[in-house]
């Protein structure tokens, strides 16, 4: 398995995060369980992000643009930018716990990877799946290139709306539909002398070259074969007659300007159109008339729609919703732009990717994400590749110029007049063969380009292992097992891996594939600088304080408003800052959340609470080793899958729960399953360990410790003063070495289930364990994870009963806490319709005691009641529990007490109740949080009558 490479210039953050803990469960679970496994690390050099920072580092140091320094001094500066902090993201990987093999950390500019990326490109040049051509791309000006699809933030407008745009002083207006008019060539009397069109980018009329009409539209249909005049250039522009035109859409007529429109640019194709480029790669107009040449492309907006004024060209302006592309990168309103390009054909290449997933070949988890990917297969345009960029793998790509006047030059987008190669000296020769010249007469330019990030990425399950060349390690590593990755990546990466994995090796990069979710808040939105919703991973390990969150905010390049919106956000949702939790409790929080199919919404609380867990997990392994003792030896042959487990109910109903907790996270982490595998693992130690096992056995340990050097802990008071309020022999006494081995055997297998989710702490705590014979590995990452095999303690009977006295032990405390009780440990008495379960509860009264926090347990006998006072619940249909509390309790007092409780019971009731009832709250109020509403409600009306039932008995009482 090999790490999705973050960016050289990143930082940890959430999504890092939730990568790293999920994948390291699995590298490390499996390799508990004997595998040989690779977790290959790699670090992606980020073109664009990369060449961004060095810039900004330079001029703000420096005072110089990379253009000023020139591309090799300025890729210099950018290698030495990439040796000081280059990383710093394996370090925050490392304060992660992940255990990745660090000896074959690459780095995608690394001299094996960029010859791995140049033979990929020729290799794929000479299939004809790479070519050049004339094409529509995203283009960021402030960058002056060509971006990727995953790099375009889609912003959503509802109409007007005011944007600031780097280079502007202004903010620049989008959301607004222009109408104007262009004059029609010889239009006759009584005929309408114009043809109105409208466009949110007024700015690239400049660059139109017709207009266009549906062909059924019957108030176009004189227009056929006729022109319109441009006002500005003065140049007949043909009315099209096209379906691709919406005849509701504005006037029914739209504007064509290929150069700068994608679904235009097909109509020029299709019409024989031109395309001049009207707006240059740095945004300002170009090839245009005066006095727009120059312009920037807004201001030009501005003024066109002034001059279309003063000529009487103007018709309107009307709001309309529109999606503004911005680069995330720049924050760059995208240009597109018509321009030269180097291109993946993926149509045959996708068309193998979704054949394997439909042969179940590759298997996509969770298994809906495999209609996106037909979809995307299906549906694929051609990839552009080229990035007009210095950082990155150069493109091995060459123009050919013929020094022979026989020979015509080529155009820069003629794909016939480039060639490729792994050297300039392959490339000479294949221009000379191609054009049956000498070598002497051919002249070879380099594309200054580089390429995509995303094309060195694609290579990276094999390139990380020497390809092209035949290795041992691709020998044995390639193809993966598993790729596991953000499901927002599906296609700009996993897809891409795919279809140049089949292409270059004919084999699938890996068999499966598992897309985990995005992170997001507690209240379920994107995290964002601007909201003040960010949470740093490294914050959340080591805590940090509101006024710290708040100088984070400050050094973000966010403008005043934001700012401000951004620090409110921050003391709505860390009023104290935010705890420290470490690394283990946030790894776990992380794979508890991750439920296949959903987002994630990160609530720090509960992160909290597995730090919480971390204390109980410790607290809990000091008291079984201070229950061992220095003296414990473990017994020579465990008893792992041998026989039945000896040891009274509680060791063989523990035993029981353990072995289902084997079963169930093993299982669960077989199918990505892992809130089902940290839910197994977490119940087994709190609710079943620590909660109940631990303190069933206080009272054994308790009798054992005189003779213990050192003390064993004991339980509550009272507890070690024999067994029964009653004198009777059947009581079940514990066994204290069964209990010792017990205690042992749960701590062992507990610390190893846990361990590939909080190796920090199991780590720890491992090593504390006694000395066995045979020796134990000398790490747990390196112990045997427990398996159902050797764990086969399933006890139907000591489940049931244990169940049964749990059941007794709930109703007890339910009463214990409806009156207050905390140190009082009054008697109890049992009503058991059926002898046989009377018979049990008799038998287990110690741990009704331990664990029920009563004193005396008497049972009784048929048509016996109860003696007056007692407080009742019904434990179960087979046990009715009476617990004393006359002479306990102080009536007149426990009655101010309740009322207190019944009053604020009430109120809460009241206001919840009115915020469901409220206008609008099944549709504004996020679901989450409606379950959770609903929970409370019952649970408020569940604790009310308890406390009604409460007060009527003190009554009784006084």
């Amino acid at each position: 398995m090999c790490l999705p490479p973050p960016n050289v210039t990143g930082t940890l953050h959430l999504g890092h995060a939730l990568t790293v803990a999920i994948q390291d469960t699995l590298t490390r679970w499996h390799r508990m369980r004997g595998l040989t496994t690779l977790w290959a690390p790699g670090c992606d050099h980020a073109g664009i992000a990369t060449q961004v920072v060095v810039e900004r580092r330079l001029l703000r140091s420096r005072g110089v643009t990379r253009h000023q320094l020139g591309r090799d001094a300025f890729l210099g500066e950018v290698w030495r930018w990439k040796e000081e902090k280059g990383d710093r993201i394996y370090q925050q990987l490392r304060r992660l716990g992940a255990s990745m093999d660090w000896e074959r950390a690459c780095f995608t500019m690394d001299p094996k990877m960029s010859r791995a990326v140049t033979e990929a490109f020729v290799r794929l040049h000479e299939q004809g799946l790479i070519y050049r051509s004339r094409r529509i791309v995203h283009w960021s000006c402030t960058l002056r290139s060509a971006i990727s699809d995953i790099e375009v933030e889609k912003r959503e407008l509802g109409g007007r709306t005011l944007l600031r745009v780097p280079g502007y002083e202004e903010p620049v207006e989008f959301g607004v539909l222009v109408a104007f008019a262009y004059p029609l060539e010889g239009a006759g009397e009584g005929e309408d002398a114009e043809v109105v069109v409208a466009t949110t980018r007024l700015e690239t009329m400049l660059g139109d070259e017709a207009v266009a009409v549906h062909p059924e539209d019957p108030r176009y249909q004189h227009l056929r074969g006729r022109h319109v005049l441009h006002p500005f250039t003065g140049r007949r522009l043909p009315v099209l007659h096209d379906p691709f035109v919406d005849p509701q859409f504005g006037t029914g007529a739209v504007k064509i300007t290929p150069a700068h429109d994608a679904t235009d640019f097909e109509v020029g194709q299709r019409h024989g159109l031109g395309g001049a480029t009207v707006i240059g790669e740095d945004g300002t107009m170009v090839n245009v008339p005066a006095p727009f040449q120059g312009m920037p492309r807004f201001k030009a907006r501005s003024a066109l729609l002034e001059t279309l004024k003063e000529r009487g060209l103007f018709r309107g302006v009307s709001e309309n919703p529109m999606v503004v592309p911005i680069c995330s990168r720049s924050k760059d309103v995208l240009e597109p732009r018509a321009v030269p390009q180097w291109f993946v054909r993926c149509q045959g290449l996708a068309g193998a990717a979704a054949a394997a997933v439909r042969r179940g070949d590759l298997r996509l988890h969770p298994a809906s994400h495999a209609r996106t990917w037909f979809s995307w297969m299906d549906n694929i345009r051609d990839w552009c590749i080229s990035r007009q960029l210095w950082w990155g793998h150069r493109i091995p790509a060459y123009f050919v110029t013929i020094n022979d006047p026989r020979v015509p030059p080529g155009q820069d987008e003629d794909d016939r007049f480039w060639v490729s190669g792994r050297s300039e000296d392959e490339a000479r020769a294949k221009a000379a063969a191609a054009f049956g010249v000498p070598p002497e007469l051919v002249s070879l330019r380099q594309d200054e380009d580089v390429l995509d990030t995303w094309f060195s990425s694609g290579l990276f399950p094999f390139s990380i292992f020497g390809w092209p060349d035949p290795t041992p390690d691709l020998e044995r590593f390639y193809p993966g097992s598993l790729l596991e990755t953000g499901h927002d990546i599906l296609f700009f990466w996993v897809a891409r891996m795919v279809m140049l994995g089949l292409a270059l090796t004919g084999r699938l990069p890996f068999r499966e594939v598992y897309l985990h979710a995005i992170v997001r808040d507690a209240h379920g939105r994107k995290m964002s600088k601007s909201l003040g919703n960010v949470i740093d991973p490294l914050d959340v390990i080591a805590g940090v304080s509101l006024q710290e969150l708040h100088q984070q905010l400050e050094s973000s390049n966010l403008d005043p408003a934001e700012l401000e919106r951004a620090r409110e956000g921050q003391k709505r949702d860390f009023p104290e800052g935010i705890p420290e939790c470490g690394t283990d409790a946030l790894r776990f929080a992380l794979c508890a959340y991750t439920a296949q199919g959903r987002d994630i919404n990160l609530d720090v609380g509960r992160v909290l609470g597995y730090r919480h867990f971390c204390n109980k997990v410790w607290n809990g392994a000091r008291f079984v080793l201070r229950a061992l003792g220095e003296g414990y030896r473990p017994p020579p042959a465990p008893q792992e899958g041998s026989g039945g487990p000896r040891g009274a109910l509680a060791e063989r109903w523990v035993r029981s729960r353990l072995s289902r907790a084997v079963q169930g996270c093993g299982a669960a982490l077989g199918g990505f399953d892992f809130p089902g595998a940290t839910t197994a693992v977490h119940g087994f130690w709190v609710y079943e360990l620590c909660d109940v096992y631990l303190e069933c056995v206080k009272p054994v340990l308790a009798r054992a410790a005189p003779a213990q050097p050192g003390g064993v802990p004991g339980g509550p008071e009272g507890e070690g003063e024999g067994h029964g309020g009653d004198g009777d022999e059947d009581e079940e006494r514990g066994d204290v070495e069964a209990v010792r081995d017990t205690l042992l055997t749960c701590l062992d297998a507990g610390l190893r289930l846990l361990a590939p989710f909080m190796p920090f702490l199991a780590e720890e705590l491992w090593q504390r364990l006694p000395p066995r014979a045979p020796p134990a590995p000398p790490s747990i990452c390196l112990a045997p994870f427990p398996e159902p095999e050797q764990f086969c303690w399933q006890d139907e009977e000591a489940e049931a009963t244990m169940e049964f006295v749990l059941g007794i032990v709930r109703a007890l405390r339910s009463l214990r806490a409806a009156h207050g009780l905390t140190r009082q440990r009054p008697p109890c008495f049992l009503q058991c319709p059926d002898p046989a379960w009377g018979s049990r509860a008799r038998r287990y009264r110690g741990l009704l005691r331990a664990l029920g926090g009563v004193g005396a347990v008497r049972l009784l006998g048929g048509g016996e009641g109860p003696p007056q006072g007692c407080a009742v619940a019904v434990a179960s249909d087979r046990c009715t529990v009476h617990l004393l509390l006359k002479g306990v309790v102080d009536p007149p007092k426990e009655l101010s007490r309740l009322g207190g409780r019944r009053e604020e019971l009430e109120k809460a009731l009241e206001r919840l109740r009115e915020r469901r009832g409220g206008p609008g709250y099944a549709q504004k109020v996020p679901p989450h949080v409606q379950e959770a509403d609903a929970a409370k409600l019952t649970q408020l009306e569940s604790e009310l009558r308890n406390v009604l039932e409460a007060e009527e008995l003190m009554r009784k009482m006084l």
